[in-house]
């Protein structure tokens, strides 16, 4: 199964320990930050937060209060992520590198945890909040340096979507299975950056990046079909062969070896959470031919052999049905 909904609560603590443990729980969850009530006399919060795969649900309520992620206190690599923020309740405000946002029911606000910033809300505000760690979206062709902060609308369109599959995401995730929350957790992130991509804040529509993205979207789409070929590729997106070559050559890598990496990739995810499975069935789900050949490149990659990984899967499964 997938995680729970875990909770934190400030109610009943005394006005330091409620600063500390909100510390404490922003901590886990994305990095430090420094916490301000303001000139409140006490801090009354609560998250109720759960993961589907790698990424992290939210949904906060918490009385006026300062939050910020400070330049004296960043580190390279301390705070990973990108947060999705939906306002669903009171106003926000958002800094970050000298913008200033107002964030308001409705809103949605996407931005760089890694760079300095800091939200303060005035009076009790409400909101749900995706945590994505900046390597699934480098997956998907965003580039490594620091987002700039973007406001768009839950209301309408494509942002209305994405948030309403939040929802119905967080209230499923306790009933998902570790293989089915992988898959989820895919959809959600690209239906999160649909309105990012609408917006045109990180991509040009019709330069290289914007068709690599569509190459890396039409892979993810068929990694099950074993005939998917570079032929394939171009002709779904109308550009030339020696062109999609040019695309994945300048980031380090080729389609085809692009296309077997997210393949093993998968495979390794659903052996380690499916011990009922055997390993070639698994294989040739995810479009390998071959069980040889499959076990082959899946040491070559991992550095060790798919059957270390199922067995150890099993015998968890088992131990847990001998108790």
């Amino acid at each position: 199964m997938s995680d729970t909904i875990h909770t934190l609560s400030t109610t009943g603590m005394t006005p330091k320990r409620q600063i500390q443990s909100w510390i404490d729980g922003l901590t886990s969850l994305c990095g430090y930050f420094d916490v301000d009530p303001l000139e409140a006399t006490s801090l009354e919060g609560r998250i109720d937060y759960t993961s589907v795969s790698r990424l992290k649900l939210c949904q906060i309520e918490v009385s006026q209060h300062r939050i910020a992620h400070t330049l004296a206190r960043a580190r390279a690599n301390e705070h990973p992520y990108i947060k999705i923020h939906f306002q669903t309740y009171g106003v926000s405000y958002f800094e970050q590198e000298g913008r200033h946002i107002e964030i308001n029911p409705g809103d949605i606000i996407a931005y760089d945890v890694s760079c300095p910033h800091s939200i303060i809300s005035p009076a009790f505000t409400r909101h749900d909040v995706v945590i994505v760690p900046k390597a699934l979206l480098r997956d998907r062709g965003f580039p490594s340096q620091r987002m700039p902060a973007c406001k768009l609308s839950a209301k309408t369109g494509t942002g209305r979507i994405a948030h309403d599959f939040v929802h119905a995401t967080f209230d499923e995730a306790a009933k998902l299975s570790a293989n089915s929350a992988v898959g989820v957790a895919d959809s959600l992130i690209d239906l999160l950056l649909l309105p990012l991509r609408e917006a045109d804040t990180m991509f040009d529509r019709v330069g290289p990046e914007a068709m690599y993205v569509r190459a890396q979207f039409f892979i993810r789409e068929h990694l099950r079909d074993p005939d998917l070929c570079i032929d394939q590729i171009s002709a779904e997106l109308g550009c030339s062969k020696r062109y999609l070559h040019m695309l994945f050559s300048e980031r380090g890598t080729t389609v085809s070896d692009y296309i077997w990496q997210a393949r093993l990739q998968n495979c390794r995810q659903e052996l380690e959470a499916h011990g009922g499975k055997t390993i070639t069935d698994v294989a040739f789900s995810w479009g390998f031919s071959s069980s040889s050949h499959f076990s082959r490149v899946f040491r070559k990659y991992f550095g060790v052999v798919p059957s270390s990984i199922h067995k150890g899967q099993q015998g968890a499964v088992a131990a847990v049905d001998q108790n």
